[in-house]
């Protein structure tokens, strides 16, 4: 991928990705930021963004970081994420950046936030992971 118009076509491109409302509002060298909308339907029994909401936006963030470093034909390879306060809000912000990159892999750190109604951000889960080069057939 070489713009954020790129990246917003691939993000389109997966139904799931769509299904919850993901956007990516920035993306190159620096890394990507992805957001989405914290809807009743992608929250859990007590009012929070459920656990799976924050783990796909760790796992994409990430992905689209690896992918400003190494090019767009890449998968994840392994992610770990820390939860490190309930996210309630109104909107989820992830953030990653690649700290290390060969020719095929990289790794990356991601921070995902939650912002409040009054535009105010925490910090709410922490995530590292790596992403691969693979060949398309």
């Amino acid at each position: 991928m070489t713009s954020i118009d790129d990246a917003k076509a691939v993000l389109a491109a997966q139904p799931f990705s769509v299904l919850i409302g993901a956007e990516i509002t920035e993306y190159g060298p620096d890394g990507s930021t992805l957001e989405i909308p914290l809807r009743p339907d992608l929250l859990q029994q007590f009012g929070f963004a459920h656990g799976g909401v924050l783990s796909y936006a760790a796992d994409n963030a990430l992905t689209f970081a690896a992918g400003a470093a190494l090019g767009p034909s890449i998968v994840t390879t392994g992610f770990t994420i820390d939860y490190l306060r309930p996210a309630q809000g109104e909107l989820l912000r992830a953030t990653a950046k690649a700290v290390n990159a060969t020719r095929r892999q990289a790794l990356c750190r991601c921070e995902i936030y939650v912002v409040d109604s009054a535009g105010e951000s925490k910090l709410c889960a922490a995530a590292q992971g790596s992403a691969r080069l693979i060949e398309l057939n």
